[in-house]
């Protein structure tokens, strides 16, 4: 495509980042479709061409040249003229970005996004939601085949069309938003690398495009999971509070569709959530800003729940495909390559149960702990905190939000927050360069951070310095109960509650460094806090979370959070039952993980693919000849490595391309996490200091010297007053599964009241009370009570 000559006034400077484009209009004529992208100032216009004459194959052509608007209009017109005589050059739509591009049996299909909505702003750098989106066939009508009308092919496109990209899905055109504010401002990313996080859920159909484009402006990267800023102020000070919640693609899926960790340490509702708080730069003063993460993910153990429309509590089976622990061990490596140490683990499940479900994996989880712990140096040990929130919930008199907020504390003395003054220049320069308050060049040393420890520590601030220093977090709080969805989310409000003090107090908003439970800021957050926790039950477990502490703090009716608990775990159980394998099946294409083929199995002829039987299937039923042809690229080997983007969180690593069913799919590197210069001069303080020694159960099976978890698990709680608690088993062994328990026992378990006062059919399991109506533990029974009657 020739460009129109200009003249030296009209040149085109691309000096600012015109790279941004972020408004697109969609032409095509009968052999092309064309692209016209344009910046956000209308000083940059670029052309991007699809050819429609191949029923199979992507072609595209990027013009390299960056008109006017007056020249890209001109080329327009001159394309409508030379396509006269087949009708011409005619506009399809506007969008603001192309989400990717995909193929099942017949012809490629482009998503792009043709509305948005604005969700907020991170220092100047918007970011915003999809609102519409919509699928194009690019080849002409005329050229496709019969298998673009076929029955699987509109079954595929069907399925696709079921992830609802306008729900929870966000992107930014100029702030990687799928990495943590002190990762975007400690490491220079290139387009192409910030595409393979773990949180790019388009990267599969963005890869085509980015690989022959060799650019990155066409298309937006998405994320998955929760965004959500407001406006708050204290002290008549204003500032912005920020929410982000960010999904992991890998082994991704539904609640009883992906448990526990794969081959790759990758495990089920990984999701990463980081708290902004910063405030304005006002009369030429630089802002300041300040950030935390934490994460939540599935206990990372090979185990499994199958799916049954009879059973609304199915059984807990733990493999013992991995009596070495090594996919476990994959993931806390991956997690310290990401946020480095220390990784604490905040572990919510049941202590003691009539039935053991929670309490194998916990035992199991504990001693995988302690063996992992045995191969680490003392500094870079696993920290457990096993704490059964469920139990304490239903003592009368006790304060679940201030125990956890004493475990917080803990944690957040461990791994700090990350805070930085921007540059004069503002954020957007201090990003585009890499440089100034934030940059890895200045990183606090010991001395710079220690001031801001004895604030934390409540010791005299006076020897500190009058100006806060750059700090990091270092380390990471990893929250886990058995879905990670209910207790978790209390748990994480707690530790970002703490956090929030902090935070407000390194931006001079506050005097102190906490705020009370009663404090009308603690209400705003647990508000946030609870409609995230709302979001990605709903992504994860199919109903929106149970929120029983919550309702409970606000003083909400008791009947009314009754109903709402029993309505949620209904919703939850129809949607496991009958919802759940579609929507796995959607995400499995929507991610790459089943790409289709023909004369091959179909997605749906597969079945479930929960510990890869999908795969399973595909190795024994395709000849052996043959199985090298195949593209299936199911969950376990989806793993991309965060080498490229320089540690997602300021950490540095360097990851090995591997090999597995996938072509693109590289190996975790299980090289040392590389160690952040900023750390706490004063050590925390420990458990017994803050009062925690007394309500944390131990589960250390150490000796001695030998003990890798000292100062963590503490004595064993004594059971609980509540009957049902009297009861209940001791403490669990590493149980592989619930056919290794006598039989005796299992008769036993079969026959004993459901509940405390056995004249009610309500069972109370993970913080919430769940429906039995005749669907008992297991299968369809009648459960006899100690009268001799039968439920």
């Amino acid at each position: 495509m020739a460009a129109p000559e200009r003249s030296n006034d009209q040149q085109v400077d691309m000096s600012s980042s015109s790279s941004f484009l972020q408004k697109f209009r969609l032409y095509e004529t009968r052999s092309n479709f064309y692209m016209i992208g344009r910046d956000k100032n209308r000083t940059c216009w670029r052309v991007l061409k699809l050819d429609r004459t191949d029923p199979t194959e992507l072609n595209f052509y990027q013009d390299s040249t960056a008109y006017t608007e007056a020249e890209c209009f001109e080329t327009l017109r001159r394309i409508h003229e030379g396509n006269r005589s087949s009708g011409g050059l005619k506009f399809v739509t506007t969008c603001y970005g192309i989400i990717g591009f995909i193929r099942f049996l017949g012809p490629y299909y482009m998503l792009i996004i043709t509305k948005r909505r604005k969700l907020g702003e991170i220092c100047g750098h918007t970011v915003y939601g999809v609102a519409k989106s919509k699928i194009i066939t690019i080849p002409h009508a005329s050229v496709l085949s019969n298998v673009a009308y076929s029955k699987d092919e509109k079954r595929y496109k069907r399925l696709l069309c079921t992830v609802d990209l306008s729900k929870d899905f966000f992107f930014s055109y100029s702030y990687h938003i799928m990495h943590s504010l002190q990762s975007n401002l400690s490491n220079s990313v290139e387009g192409h690398t910030y595409y393979e996080s773990m949180f790019v859920w388009n990267d599969y159909l963005t890869r085509r495009i980015r690989n022959n484009a060799k650019d990155c402006m066409w298309t937006v990267a998405l994320v998955y999971g929760f965004f959500k800023q407001v406006k708050l102020s204290v002290s008549e000070k204003n500032f912005r509070l920020t929410l982000i919640a960010r999904r992991s693609r890998h082994y991704a899926g539904t609640r009883y569709l992906k448990r526990g960790v794969n081959e790759k340490g990758r495990v089920a509702n990984d999701v990463e959530t980081e708290q902004i708080v910063f405030e304005e730069a006002q009369d030429g003063n630089p802002g300041r800003i300040s950030s935390v993460v934490q994460n939540r993910g599935s206990i990372p153990l090979f185990w499994s729940q199958e799916t049954s429309r009879l059973n609304i509590r199915p059984d807990i089976i733990l493999s013992a495909k991995d009596p070495s622990y090594e996919a476990t061990r994959l993931h806390f490596e991956n997690l310290a390559k990401r946020y480095g140490n220390p990784i604490i683990i905040l572990n919510l499940i049941k202590t003691r149960e009539k039935r053991p479900r929670e309490t194998i994996l916990r035992a199991e989880f504990a001693n995988a702990i302690k063996v992992i712990n045995k191969g680490l140096s003392k500094e870079d040990r696993l920290r457990p905190l096993h704490w059964d929130l469920h139990k304490h919930s239903r003592k009368k008199g006790t304060n679940v939000l201030a125990i956890l907020d004493r475990l917080a504390t803990y944690a957040l003395n461990l791994t700090g927050i990350f805070y930085c003054q921007l540059t004069s220049d503002g954020f957007q320069n201090t990003m585009e360069n890499n440089i100034g308050e934030c940059s890895t060049h200045d990183l606090p040393s010991k001395d710079e951070t220690a001031s801001d420890s004895a604030v934390e520590n409540g010791k005299d601030s006076k020897d500190a310095k009058e100006e806060a220093t750059t700090m990091l977090q270092k380390g990471i709080l990893r929250t886990n109960c058995i879905d990670c969805l209910d207790r978790t989310n209390v748990a994480q409000y707690a530790y970002g509650l703490v956090a929030f003090g902090r935070q407000l107090h390194a931006l001079k908003l506050t005097e102190s460094t906490t705020i009370d439970l009663d404090n009308p800021l603690a209400e705003d957050l647990m508000g946030i806090y609870e409609t995230m926790g709302d979001t990605l039950a709903l992504q994860y477990g199919g109903s929106a979370a149970h929120n029983k502490i919550f309702c409970e703090r606000r003083g909400q009716w008791k009947a009314a959070t009754q109903s709402q608990e029993l309505f949620r775990t209904l919703q939850r159980y129809y949607s496991n039952a009958y919802m759940d394998a579609e929507k796995q099946d959607a995400i499995n294409l929507f991610l790459g993980y089943f790409q289709p083929q023909q004369e091959k199995p179909a997605l749906w002829e597969l079945g479930s693919d929960q510990h890869y039987n999908a795969a399973r299937f595909l190795a024994s039923s395709v000849p052996e000849n043959s199985r090298s042809m195949m593209k299936r690229s199911l969950s376990e080997s989806s793993i991309l490595s965060e080498g490229s983007t320089a540690a997602r969180h300021g950490l540095a690593e360097n990851d090995e391309e591997g090999k597995g069913l996938s072509d693109s799919a590289p190996e975790i590197s299980t090289s040392e996490t590389a160690m952040i210069a900023a750390s706490l001069s004063a050590p925390p303080p420990t458990l017994e200091e803050i009062g925690l020694d007394e309500i944390l159960e131990n589960d250390c099976f150490c000796n001695g010297d030998q003990c890798t978890c000292a100062a963590f698990d503490m004595d064993w709680v004594s059971s609980s007053a509540n009957s049902c608690e009297d009861e209940s088993y001791g403490r669990s062994t590493a149980v592989r599964s619930f056919e290794t328990i006598p039989e005796s026992t299992k008769i036993e378990s079969e026959i004993r009241v459901e509940s405390c006062s056995g004249n009610t059919k309500r069972d109370e399991v993970n913080g919430e009370e769940e429906a039995v109506a005749g669907i008992s533990q297991g299968y369809v029974r009648w459960v006899m009570d100690e009268e001799g009657h039968f439920w």
